[in-house]
């Protein structure tokens, strides 16, 4: 798969200073446990104390664009929030525990140029675990959360937009919310989203164009939503111009019950999806509705609910759609009937009711 290819090598230049978290001799770190944290620039004490969060956070400000945190001591930070200005390097090697401040992130970089995180390990139960926004070439690399409720990885709607943003593996277990959400970003580059357990979306796309995204795999994702493990909404992957020409490509889904596989939704579209693999969803398997220019190449569904192209009355008709599939064991259902409907259908499905 190219495109994991590019992104991989492009992560790699950004992180050549750190091979692994914490190696060589960051520019500051955190160290100790329980009750007891020091963090240092060099050879300076820049905090000795009680406050883990406090110990981070004189971290990050003691050092300057280009250079690296690294925090190497596990602790919790409560209902509060870690704060990353622009070109700052913030490794979390140990695992942060964070709580529930509304509105907030537990961490958060906005407005900034240039910042990276190459690793981080969260536990807790955030509003948002990771939040940005007016965000230009953040780098965010590999990012485990195991969560007991909360959103995972926001970046805001209501706030400027964000460009060139690049992922590498995001693992989120037990969000109560979506695992990974955008909006207003132009240029993003994922190489996994890895979603399990999760109470909404697996990776949640809106108002976001020029993205290239290589796995999206869900397990037990959005279970009684109509959310699901891959979702397009609010014009997601409409140019400026107003156009969809296809600017957002997907290699693979891959969804195990939960709500929906795939779902596009509120005028979305300019995608392709390369190829699926979605079994026993508990709700539809694909929903395509008010979207347009959507094409899906390949892939299985199996079991679980239906592949359906619906419209609502309010937004215009799907328009351009293309779906390529095999399915065994679940309708399809296209109704009411699309402008420039496509489709290429092999297996065994439950029932077919699509126009010619």
């Amino acid at each position: 798969m190219t495109r994991i290819s590019i992104f991989t090598t492009v992560l790699a230049c950004a992180t050549t200073i750190s091979a692994q978290c914490g190696s060589g001799t960051p520019n500051a770190k955190v160290t100790g446990s329980g009750s007891a944290f020091t963090a240092v620039k060099g050879s300076t004490t820049v905090y000795t104390g009680s406050d883990y969060r406090l110990a981070i956070q004189s971290a990050l400000d003691s050092i300057s664009s280009g250079q690296r945190v690294s925090v190497i001591a596990s602790g919790s930070i409560g209902a509060n929030t870690i704060s990353i200005g622009s070109g700052k390097i913030f490794e979390g090697c140990g695992t942060i525990n964070v709580a529930n401040k509304a509105g907030k992130g537990a961490i958060e970089s906005l407005n900034t140029v240039g910042v990276q995180i190459p690793y981080l390990t969260m536990t807790g139960n955030p509003y948002f675990g990771l939040r940005f926004y007016g965000t230009k070439d953040l780098v965010l690399g590999k990012i485990t959360m195991n969560l007991s409720g909360g959103l995972g990885i926001r970046f805001d709607r209501d706030a400027a937009a964000n460009t060139n943003v690049k992922m590498d593996v995001i693992n989120v277990t037990g969000a109560g919310s979506h695992a990974v959400e955008t909006w207003n970003i132009d240029g993003l580059t994922i190489n996994q989203v890895i979603a399990k357990n999760v109470g909404e979306s697996g990776l949640l796309l809106q108002k976001t164009t020029n993205a290239k995204v290589g796995l999206v795999d869900g397990n037990n994702v959005g279970a009684g939503t109509g959310y699901g493990t891959l979702r397009f909404a609010n014009n997601n992957g409409q140019n400026a111009n107003g156009n969809y020409n296809t600017n957002v490509y997907v290699d693979k889904v891959v969804s195990r019950g939960g709500g929906r596989g795939i779902f596009c939704v509120s005028q979305s579209g300019g995608a392709v999806i390369t190829t699926v693999d979605l079994a026993n969803n508990g709700n539809n398997a694909i929903l395509i509705e008010n979207c347009y220019n959507i094409s899906i190449k390949g892939g299985t569904v199996n079991g679980g609910g239906e592949v359906r192209l619906a419209a609502r009355t309010e937004f215009p008709n799907n328009k351009d759609i293309s779906i390529t599939l095999k399915v065994d064991g679940a309708a399809v259902r296209e109704s009411p009937c699309g402008d420039n409907t496509t489709w290429t259908l092999t297996g065994s499905p439950s029932s077919k009711n699509i126009c010619a």
